[in-house]
């Protein structure tokens, strides 16, 4: 199984443009099933689970063609709604979180779908039933399987409704929009998620041909339309990789600038980066971070430790705070960081510790870090990735530790961010693939 070899202490510089946008990927190649028609997309990021999502799609009868490292055609022309109660459909959903967002468009389009449990990053509970409820609510038959573990649904007659979103899932929210743009008559959506990527979605279904009203707000408004048409849509940068690079430069004590960052998209994240007392400027759609050798924590007004916790869109999101997390550890001063989402994403924290981080894990959702101000360097370790967001954190620490780390599992970190060791070693990064 491949590792990265990596030798810390170098500092970085010069300048990286991010990816395009992995969450907002998912969604988007998931609405080429809405029509028979052509949609192209184009600054798809190349990622295991953007790759193996456009694998699944072929699989289920899409007609796909790569025009470029980062542009695809997509004619969904012939869907095979049989293949989906096959074994290989089964064992090609199930590796993928992103899999459940074909149900929204199949069942507005085809009247049915099925899907296994999907698979994706091991962090805590994910419930599904948001998605399940919204089909249910405009007029779809539910069924769970407990035997084989499929989730099916059915609807001969997609009735548009008044509803409320129970959790401001982003992908709920996702499936529920395409689901509701060909129901018959008027779906109004409250508390729905309306992060970037949720509003890209609907400019992309809107350019279809689709009619939605709020795009940007916790409310939507849906009227049903017959059909839709093929259209072109372009994705934005990677917020998660920009916040990542902000947190590299930081505890690498490096001169980096960000190129092309979509900044009025970024919401909380560079104001968050401030509040560690890193500086970072902009300067027309660029991030530039200059050399910093301290950054202090900013206290609260009456001095005590800040939080730093996640909440939905237009809040802080929840895949940063582990780069927030991990950013903390050379800083001066303390912080909390509060995980509200997820129970298990914060226990990689011990391998920070065994690295020589100053960290205290409270419960599942809480950890205080203790900053260190440079006071003595992290150690190289042997470890372990044990999710997207957690591995890049590690390969943050490691490549300001002195000495070597390896990390395995590094499939995880592929999952999520498009060809890391190349672009960081254009950086002066020493890293190797192993």
């Amino acid at each position: 199984m491949a590792e990265f070899i990596v030798e810390g202490g170098h500092k970085l510089k010069g300048s990286i443009i991010p990816q395009g946008a992995k969450n907002e990927a998912l969604q988007i190649v998931c609405a080429v099933l809405l029509t028979s028609e052509e949609v192209v997309i184009s600054n798809l990021p190349h990622i295991r689970d953007v790759l193996a999502l456009i694998d699944l799609l072929r699989a289920i009868g899409v007609e796909v063609e790569q025009q470029s490292t980062d542009t695809y055609t997509f004619r969904a022309k012939n869907i095979d709604i049989d293949y989906m109660r096959s074994d290989d459909f089964r064992k090609r959903a199930a590796s993928l979180r992103g899999s459940i967002m074909i149900m929204g468009p199949l069942l507005s389009r085809f009247g049915k779908a099925f899907i296994p449990k999907p698979g994706g990053d091991k962090i805590g509970q994910r419930p599904l039933d948001a998605h399940f409820l919204g089909f249910q609510q405009l007029g779809a038959s539910f069924e769970f399987d407990t035997k084989d573990i499929m989730y099916r649904v059915k609807a001969d007659n997609l009735q548009g409704v008044d509803m409320f979103m129970t959790e401001p899932s982003v992908t709920g929210t996702a499936n529920v929009i395409m689901t509701a743009v060909m129901a018959k008559g008027k779906t109004t959506i409250y508390n729905a998620a309306c992060e970037p990527y949720l509003q890209q979605l609907c400019k992309m279904l809107i350019s279809m041909g689709a009619e939605i009203q709020g795009v940007g707000s916790n409310l939507l408004t849906i009227e049903g339309v017959e059909e839709l048409k093929g259209c072109a849509h372009r994705l934005l940068p990677d917020m998660i990789e920009i916040g990542s690079f902000i947190g590299l430069a930081a505890m690498t004590q490096s001169a980096l600038t960000i190129k092309d960052v979509a900044y009025n998209e970024l919401g909380q994240i560079p104001d968050t980066f401030r509040r560690l007392g890193i500086n970072l400027q902009r300067d027309g759609d660029d991030i530039v971070i200059p050399e910093q050798d301290h950054y202090e924590i900013q206290r609260l007004i009456d001095g005590s430790i800040p939080t730093i916790y996640d909440a939905p869109w237009p809040n802080f999101t929840p895949d940063l705070l582990s780069i927030v997390l991990v950013t903390a550890i050379q800083a001066k001063g303390s912080v909390l960081i509060h995980q509200k989402m997820f129970e298990s994403r914060l226990f990689f924290v011990d391998k920070l510790k065994d690295m020589g981080a100053q960290i205290t894990l409270c419960d599942p959702h809480r950890a205080v870090v203790i900053g260190m101000n440079r006071e003595r360097n992290l150690r190289g370790i042997m470890m372990s990735s044990p999710d997207i967001r957690a591995g890049v954190a590690l390969l943050i620490a490691a490549l300001s530790a002195d000495g070597i780390s390896r990390i395995s599992n590094i499939h995880q970190i592929d999952r999520g961010y498009q060809f890391i060791d190349d672009r960081l070693k254009s950086l002066g990064a020493h890293i190797e693939r192993r």
